[in-house]
């Protein structure tokens, strides 16, 4: 019994009820009912239905407010004492303790406006009962039907007592509300040891009082009690008639008045349910079920909340994976346009002759301004998919992708090419393989005039040209003159100087772009990095609440207790 309590103790701290939910207040005076070592009989009734004059017959005095209103406003616990002794414990803390009971009409009643006096903890009466010698305790609790707060307070003291004595009031027949409200009282909550006391039947006919006792009977029937074999759920006492006769020392009348039938039935209860301490796991195990009914309800609402974050992850991971498909995709795009634009004939065809036109008005600064802006549109279109890849992917380091830029072309004009031609030729000696080189050339031609009938004239001229050179001398002949380079026009120049830094500019800019491209793939293509695992109190509590169910089912499921 103490690892069930333990184990619903912890169940109890693990949901986190609220402190003033039913459920919990009932879940703590089990709890606290475990460690009572006493037997208490509760005995409670609706207001003005003879508990306590009940109670003062049982004890065989008048202990107990009693007055025609309804009075008593708090639980009574009786005691066994050898002289009567009444203590009234304050909220405070401090006590009053008197030997009488009259006490009890300041203290134990209703306030002005019929409310229960918060300024009272408790209230305990000590008296010579043969009953409560054996670590029995009697319960007069205030009555029902008047107030919520002493039907709260009523609920509450019958979850912990080991015996419920109702007393019924035979001019009344229960109404169908009434014995709902006991079924929610007492066996939805496992207490199943009851026995019902008929009160004023002798104020019936007596034609009356069989056929009042039988419907009685019938519905005290209807719930379920486990009491030792041969004693009844039901018994008729006249309260009144039974405390006159007790005080006077009648034993006819008491018996007469039902008291003794009672009596002899609640000592048999006592003793047997003494010595069966596994009584109270009814109630245990009810409230378990209660409880783990609730962890039901919450593993659920976990378990929903678990699925919902599960299928937003998935939902963000594949979100992620098609915005970073759709970034390759894009910066591919970007990237083959600026390729585009590279490719050498594309770019002459939309750069060279505004660059031509340029460098012949000297605004190559002016061009590169232009041409740079055109380049820097590639290069953004390009950094912005990058930047978006900044969302998904860490990237320690952007790449730069930075275009560098040919130095300016420098252009000659045709006298400049052939002044600078005609120096260079000036300045390169001539090897003696390159002399007879062209003295044979010379000679072949010379062959060729003679044959076609220039014979004299070309050997005499051919001879005298031999023997100038044999000796040494210059030989002013215009034929003799390497031949002109063709006359190029300024435009041409212009064009083919743009046409080279063009090309220059296209390999580098190419080249640049292939490396950038390698260095942002092996950033893109990197495994999209798992988020950082983040706190998940749900799951916590779902595995808490999972580990607290489980341990106390397999307690309640066990043999000792089953």
């Amino acid at each position: 019994m103490e690892q069930l309590g333990d184990r619903l103790q912890h169940l109890l701290n693990v949901l986190e009820l609220d402190r003033d939910s039913e459920l919990y207040r009932d879940a703590i005076s089990l709890l606290n009912y475990l460690e009572k070592t006493n037997f208490q009989i509760a005995v409670f009734a609706p207001f003005n239905h003879g508990k306590s004059t009940l109670l003062n017959a049982l004890l065989g005095q008048k202990s107990l407010p009693i007055d025609l209103i309804p009075s008593t406003g708090t639980a009574i616990e009786i005691r066994y004492g050898e002289q009567l002794q009444t203590k009234i414990v304050f909220a405070d803390g401090t006590e009053q303790v008197t030997e009488e009971t009259k006490i009890l009409k300041e203290y134990a009643i209703l306030d002005s406006d019929r409310q229960m006096r918060q300024d009272i903890q408790a209230v305990e009466i000590k008296c010579n009962y043969p009953l409560l010698k054996n670590n029995v305790e009697l319960l007069d609790l205030p009555g029902t039907n008047d107030r919520e707060a002493q039907d709260q307070l009523v609920k509450n003291k019958l979850l912990t007592a080991d015996l419920i004595v109702h007393v019924l009031d035979g001019r009344k027949m229960m109404t169908l509300l009434e014995r709902e409200k006991l079924r929610d009282w007492l066996q939805a909550r496992g207490i199943q040891t009851v026995i019902f006391v008929v009160n004023f039947l002798n104020l019936l006919e007596p034609s009356d009082q069989k056929k009042v006792y039988n419907r009685l009977k019938f519905v005290a029937e209807s719930f379920r009690s486990e009491l030792p074999p041969g004693v009844s759920n039901i018994y008729r006492v006249d309260a009144l008639p039974a405390l006159r006769g007790r005080i006077k020392g009648d034993y006819n009348a008491v018996m007469e008045a039902g008291l003794t039938n009672l009596e002899t039935a609640l000592q048999t209860i006592v003793k047997a349910q003494q010595q069966q301490p596994e009584i109270k796991l009814a109630r245990l195990k009810t409230i378990s079920s209660q409880l783990i009914e609730l962890a039901r309800e919450e593993q659920t609402k976990l378990e929903q909340k678990i699925a919902q974050a599960n299928q937003k992850q998935e939902q963000t991971i594949a979100i992620k994976q098609k915005a970073i498909t759709l970034i390759k995709q894009g910066l591919q795009r970007s990237i083959s346009e600026f390729e585009s634009w590279l490719y050498l004939p594309n770019l002459l065809k939309a750069e060279q002759a505004n660059l031509a036109i340029a460098l012949q008005e000297n605004n190559f600064t002016r061009w590169k301004q232009t041409f740079n802006q055109t380049i820097s549109t590639y290069q953004q279109n390009i950094i912005h998919w990058l930047a978006k890849a900044q969302e998904f992917i860490a990237i320690a380091e952007q790449p730069k992708l930075i275009i560098d830029f040919p130095s300016p072309p420098k252009l000659e004009t045709p006298k400049q090419q052939q002044a600078t031609q005609q120096t260079r030729q000036q300045t390169e000696p001539t090897s003696v393989t390159q002399e007879i080189d062209r003295m044979i050339d010379r000679t072949s031609q010379t062959i060729k005039k003679i044959i076609a009938g220039e014979g004299k004239a070309v050997l005499t001229n051919l001879t005298a040209q031999v023997l100038a050179e044999l000796n040494g001398e210059p030989i002013a002949s215009k034929s003799a003159k390497p031949p002109s380079p063709p006359t190029k026009s300024r435009s041409q120049l212009y064009a083919e100087t743009a046409e080279a830094y063009l090309t220059i500019f296209s390999d580098r800019a190419f080249a640049t772009l292939r490396e950038y491209q390698k260095q942002v793939e092996q950033i893109i293509n990197a495994p999209i990095p798992q988020e950082k695992s983040q706190p998940n109190p749900e799951g916590d509590r779902l595995a808490l609440i999972n580990s607290a169910v489980e341990s106390l089912e397999l307690v309640i499921a066990s043999d000792f207790y089953s």
